[in-house]
């Protein structure tokens, strides 16, 4: 074992690995010059030692030269160098002799954006193995630890030293090596037999606060008598990592401002921090920091908004981004400068609700089902204001529409509301068979004098959304299931379902359930229930805004869903004409400029699951090009077949889905695969003559290629053409009797009549990625 114990004073990153070693052949009387006796010119010209191998390298043939500990594993030996600490571990040599080694150790500076290499040195010892009967000691060290910059650092390290009949137990000196000694201390206080003891102790302050760990190498040594080749002094050793964080801020209060949370802290006790950044969170966080866990995760779901200098003791968040009535949360921490780096622990969280109250949407309320005549009554609360005098400026609210659960875009419903008692709103001309919808309630004050107005979004809600399936093959029940996306709580209050037969007259209560936070489902078992009549139903949510006892009952209907009650279609069972390759091999040219693959698929209906439906309208074929990942739907057919044309390559993997007459889906058929071919065949000849016939050298029949690395070479071996192709050109290869190498096609001088040879690596497009090699030659004519 070894370690150099590297320490760099500025906080830079170390990284150890081995270098190979180096000599100069010609030695120190060729190298020095005629001044010094020797015939060389003072110029040392190293290379890497010939045959240079490490003890693991498997063709390192194991000795025989017994060791007693530890045991010579079979095959090659252990040797490693842990590249962060740089201890080297040798397990365990079996050949007696010397052996050189050099640790290439690396200085790595950190910038905020990236980090560059900036120094190096090289550690070069020599290694004297040794048969003896001597026994190492063996040493134990404090488990790795982190700090709070200002605690004390203590920690007992002992050690045993081996013992058998021809090696008795010997005193053990005990040694510390480490960047941080000074100031830290080590102090050996029992040398053995039986154990060696000594007390580490290290004061740390704010200076010591880095990213990395600071490490110490202790090392036991044993003190064999005599001392001798045979006898040598034996060692143990270890690395202790320590990790010094930065204190959390202290007294974190928040403040509600009229216009905004003012945030307090007392000032950071570590004055060579770097600045404090200030994080938000909408509601508490059940985030509690570990022993080591510097400033704030994104798990931790807060969200930076300010970064203040280390000298600070406040900032202030305006209102501009927040919303009367929420609890708004906030937490802190201290970023040390670069290159040591290092954060401290996070703050306790302070959390403050923001006075008065934002408007909010209570009701997305489906009160027609049409595909074009639809309508949704949406309605909302004023907001509130603690501000002397009210709202300042002109007040309106504009209410946007998007399709779908997350729409990407809004657009307004109607010109903006002008009246602040204005909170209803009834629109209409919509497609709510088909679709969901979000609204978005955004409420304005406005500015004479070209000041900007304050714009105070409140979060978007969705209709309720629902769909009715049978429950099972028999068609004895259906399953209800319905999803949204509000701001108000749905699942502390019942949802009900309505039920009627056909597609008029009243509906009817047929039971209510527990929703989630995103949706709900109910399964109705009513025994009156008959397969092949039509059934229409529909929810109604039941919410609440939690904090706001006046809203305690929001209901909101989702739009009706009518289905024919019957059993789901049956899976079709799918197969796949697979391509002939050894035809497509065989053709003289293949593929032409305009020739595509085509893919058969045929299908026939199963019988599973028991009691399924044959009567089907249609099928849905789906197709991924690779034998794993999504699939995608690429056409919808009424027969049990399908052509997949126009095809680049033929490999790829289907599978179909059967739809009933009531637009219910099978389960998703077996899936059928087919491998693109793999052929490749060049010509022998081609002719560059100018009357544009056979005019390049490329493959006349292959199958789907991603890649061909193309070298032409002459009679003596000179290479005159070079290139890489790849499915994207239009012409693999392409050559046309140009060079000079590196130089594409149609540039340079042209080579000579005559016979060359060529190698082509050819990357196949096939699932494997089928790599072969094809050699040969070729003749040109002009």
């Amino acid at each position: 074992m070894h370690n150099p114990a590297a320490f760099d004073a500025d906080g830079d990153s170390l990284s150890f690995k081995l270098r190979t070693c180096q000599q100069v052949p010609l030695g120190v009387d060729g190298t020095v010059g005629p001044s010094c006796g020797a015939t060389g010119n003072n110029t040392p010209a190293p290379q890497i030692c010939p045959n240079y191998r490490y003890p693991n390298d498997p063709l390192v043939t194991p000795g025989t030269t017994p060791v007693t500990v530890p045991p010579a594993a079979p095959g090659p030996a252990l040797f490693v160098i842990n590249e962060r600490t740089g201890q080297l571990t040798w397990n365990a040599p079996v050949v007696s002799g010397t052996y050189n080694v050099a640790i290439l150790i690396e200085e790595w500076r950190r910038t905020a954006l990236s980090k560059r290499l900036i120094g190096t040195v090289i550690r070069d010892m020599q290694i004297i193995v040794t048969a003896s009967v001597n026994l190492r000691p063996a040493i134990t060290i404090p488990a790795d630890l982190c700090v709070v910059a200002g605690q004390r650092v203590t920690g007992v390290v002992t050690a045993v030293d081996a013992s058998s009949p021809v090696s008795p137990q010997t005193p053990i000196s005990l040694f510390a090596y480490s960047g941080i000694i000074p100031p830290a201390t080590f102090t050996q206080t029992q040398t053995g037999p039986p154990m060696a003891r000594g007390n580490f102790n290290w004061q740390t302050d704010c200076s010591n606060v880095a990213r990395l760990p600071y490490l110490v190498v202790f090392k036991a040594q044993d003190s064999p008598n005599p001392v001798s080749p045979t006898n040598p002094i034996l060692i143990d050793e270890q690395t202790w990592s320590i990790t010094v964080v930065g204190p959390a801020p202290q007294n974190l209060r928040a403040i509600d401002l009229s216009n905004g949370v003012r945030l307090r802290w007392r000032l950071y006790e570590c004055a060579n921090a770097a600045q404090i950044h200030i994080y938000r969170k909408l509601n508490t966080s059940n985030f509690v920091p570990g022993p080591c866990d510097t400033g704030i995760p994104a798990s931790a779901g807060y969200t930076r908004i300010g970064t203040v200098p280390k000298d600070s003791t406040g900032f202030t968040d305006r209102t501009v981004t927040l919303e009367r009535g929420q609890t708004y949360c906030y937490r802190i921490y201290a970023e040390f400068p670069l290159p040591a780096g290092g954060n401290s622990i996070a703050s306790q969280e302070a959390c403050v609700v923001v006075a008065g109250r934002a408007a909010l949407l209570t009701n997305v309320d489906v009160e027609n089902t049409s595909t074009t005549a639809g309508q949704i009554s949406v309605r909302w609360t004023k907001p509130r204001t603690t501000a002397a005098g009210g709202f300042t400026g002109t007040l309106s609210y504009v209410l946007s529409r998007g399709e779908g659960a997350n729409p990407s875009t809004f657009v307004p419903v109607r010109a903006p509301f002008t009246a602040i008692t204005d909170t209803s709103y009834v629109d209409s001309g919509l497609n709510t068979q088909n679709l969901q919808y979000t609204y978005r309630l955004q409420f304005v004050r406005s500015f004479a004098g070209g000041t900007a107005p304050i714009i105070e979004t409140s979060p978007t809600a969705t209709s309720v959304r629902t769909n009715a399936v049978p429950a099972n093959p028999a068609a004895t029940a259906v399953t209800v299931s319905w999803s949204y996306n509000v701001p108000w709580d749905n699942t502390a209050q019942p949802t009900t379902v309505y039920r009627r037969r056909g597609g008029t007259g009243p509906y009817v209560v047929v039971g209510t359930a527990t929703s989630t936070a995103t949706g709900g489902t109910y399964t109705d078992r009513d025994p009156t229930l008959r397969k092949g009549e039509t059934y229409c139903y529909y929810v109604q949510t039941n919410g609440r805004y939690a904090a706001l006892a006046f809203l305690s009952s929001l209901l909101n209907k989702s739009q009706e869903k009518c289905l024919v009650l019957s059993s789901p279609p049956c899976t079709p069972i799918l197969s796949l004409q697979t391509t002939n390759c050894d035809s497509l091999a065989a053709l003289q040219e293949f593929p032409g400029l305009s020739q595509r693959y085509s893919n058969r698929l045929k299908w026939t209906l199963g019988n599973l699951p028991t009691g399924c439906d044959a009567t089907i309208a249609s099928y849905n074929v789906y197709y991924r090009p690779t034998p794993t990942g999504a699939f995608a739907l690429i056409g919808n057919t009424s027969f049990p077949s399908f052509v997949h044309s126009d095809l680049m390559f033929s490999g790829g993997c289907y599978a179909v889905q059967a739809i009933a007459p009531s637009g219910v889906r099978s389960d998703t058929s077996n899936v059928a695969c087919q491998d693109n071919c793999v052929f490749f065949k060049l010509p022998n000849i081609f002719t560059p003559n100018g009357d544009a016939q056979n005019a390049v050298f490329r493959p006349k029949n292959n199958s789907p290629i991603r890649s061909i690395h193309f070298k032409a070479f002459n009679r003596w071996g000179v290479k005159v053409f070079e290139n890489t192709t790849t499915s994207a050109d239009r012409i693999l290869i392409n050559w046309d009797g140009g060079g000079p190498v590196g130089e594409s096609n149609g540039t340079g001088a042209k080579v000579v009549d005559g016979i060359y040879y060529y190698l082509a690596e050819v990357e196949f497009a096939d699932f494997a990625n089928t790599k072969r090699t094809y050699k040969g030659w070729v003749q040109i004519i002009r």
